[in-house]
């Protein structure tokens, strides 16, 4: 970032070291050259002995010379030629530097009335530029790194933006992009949004799909704005821990500290407490509207319209609390009920036996999102509750490795079971585990996978290796057992279980 280290070469530099200058200018060779190849000449490793002891001295000086120029020039003002003033606060500068400022290069380069005047005073509108940031961006252009602490990025970022200091705003980025947690992550974004930094953006968001659901926060919950949480919850690539009510369930957690930012008390308080709140409000407005269509709800529906209600109303337990909370609105509910019934019709009576083509687009929309957290290294044998069109998948941790089972007959199951020949199925499995701040240590992904299962018939979906493994480990899946309405085939003459990937 500083330009005047670049200035300097040594007089010995340059094609002319390798050769020898004798009496009027006479050039010739070392004389072992003249030798036979296999013999070691000694002037070159002198030459090299040299060079080495030549090189020490040479950047030891450059770096002197940095500190220096930091010190003397930008610390200590010394010939400048021209003040800044900003913030109450004066800058004595140099234009040879400043001019490495996309900003202060056309202020200087136009015809503007600035590029003679010796004291320019700077408005910054910006409320993120404060002082400290002016102090760190001015220096940053005196020397060639720059140590910024992840507290300060903001305001740093915010004063390169304003100067049009392309390497120093990537420099921020890289430090946002290495320190976003649970503290960080929605000042990061904000931050981001403003700026342009579609890349950080990206990375703030992968974190809170990550985090979100498995480190559920009450200050994270409080800061998220509707915006970013509609991003989320429409998301396929959000790690849901058990399973879609869940997601239902932290919306209305959420909603409920928007709400009530005041609220202050443990994680595991706040369902029971946003329950109550509820509950008071129908009792005390004997109010029967569904809650998204009342003034106040209504900023939440853009939220609530992303969770996919068909992976609930399929479980008694959860569509009773549906009706209970009366958040959602009634037609909201009718057309789900009405798709899930021509559903379950058309798996009995329409030879529906699951997707068989791909269709991604339908997968990120609409499949059912389930995880589970093994705290430990163990064996693990679970389903996910709900009715599943009579496919009961049979989920088996065991040996480093992930099958599924399509159970029909080996194992009790409280729900009706298909006995059809074979059954498909569309799912994405994937595995992480996380460090202190939520970020992942180690993650692996089946990708989008179509498979064909018979009666009873297991199938290795993952094979670990356990040196990469750390535990806890969080499992996240991805199911689609219905195929799209606008594809009923009868069944394919397969005899044997199939999988292929979905491009």
């Amino acid at each position: 970032m500083g330009i005047l280290g670049s200035r300097f070469q040594s007089p010995s530099q340059g094609p002319e070291e390798a050769v020898e200058v004798t009496g009027a200018g006479r050039k010739h060779g070392c004389e072992c050259k003249k030798r036979k190849r296999n013999a070691q000449c000694d002037c070159e490793s002198e030459q090299e002995e040299d060079d080495a002891i030549l090189d020490t001295p040479r950047r030891q000086k450059l770096k002197s010379t940095s500190r220096y120029i930091y010190q003397t020039l930008f610390l200590n003002g010394e010939n400048s030629d021209i003040r800044i003033c900003a913030l109450g606060q004066e800058w004595n500068l140099h234009k040879v530097y400043l001019c490495q400022s996309g900003y202060f290069s056309s202020m200087f380069s136009g015809s503007w009335k600035e590029s003679n005047m010796m004291e320019i005073s700077l408005e910054i509108p910006d409320q993120n530029i404060d002082t400290e940031a002016l102090q760190v961006v001015f220096g940053s252009l005196y020397r060639d790194d720059v140590l910024i602490k992840p507290s300060r990025v903001v305001s740093i970022l915010a004063a390169a933006c304003m100067l049009q200091l392309d390497g120093l705003i990537q420099q921020c980025g890289e430090t946002m992009k290495e320190n976003i947690s649970v503290k960080t992550v929605c000042g990061y974004y904000a931050c981001a949004s403003i700026y342009g930094l579609d890349s950080v953006m990206k990375k703030c968001l992968e974190w809170l799909l990550n985090n979100l659901m498995t480190h559920q926060n009450v200050d994270l919950m409080k800061e998220l704005g509707a915006d970013v949480m509609e991003q989320l919850i429409q998301s396929s690539d959000l790690f849901v821990m058990q399973v879609e009510m869940d997601v239902y369930t932290a919306l209305k957690k959420w909603m409920f500290l928007q709400l009530n930012p005041s609220w202050d008390g443990p994680i595991k308080q706040l369902l029971a407490d946003a329950d109550a709140w509820l509950c008071k409000r129908r009792t005390d407005l004997c109010e029967k509207e569904p809650f998204l269509n009342t003034e106040e709800g209504e900023p939440f529906c853009s939220v609530f319209k992303h969770v996919r209600l068909q992976y609930i109303i399929n479980d008694l337990a959860s569509a009773r609390i549906l009706e209970r909370d009366n958040i959602l609105p009634p037609d909201w509910l009718m057309a789900v009920y009405k798709n899930q019934w021509f559903a379950m019709l058309r798996t009995e009576f329409d030879n529906d036996n699951g997707p068989q083509e791909a269709n991604k687009e339908e997968f990120e929309l609409s499949s059912m999102r389930c995880g589970r957290k093994l705290t430990k290294d163990g064996d693990y044998c679970w389903r996910w509750t709900g009715f599943n069109f009579g496919f009961d998948l049979l989920v088996t941790y065991t040996n480093r490795f992930i099958l599924f089972k399509r159970n029909t007959l080996s194992q009790p199951c409280g729900g009706a079971v298909s006995l059809q020949p074979r059954r498909h199925l569309a799912y994405r499995l994937r595995l992480a585990s996380f460090d202190a701040r939520g970020k992942p240590v180690c993650s692996r992904s089946t990708g989008y996978q179509l498979l064909t299962l018979e009666k009873d018939q297991e199938y290795v979906v993952m094979n670990l290796d356990s040196r990469l493994l750390t535990f806890p480990l969080y499992v996240c899946c991805n199911f689609l057992y219905t195929s799209s309405q606008s594809d009923h085939r009868p069944d394919s003459p397969e005899t044997e279980s199939s999988t292929r990937s979905v491009s």
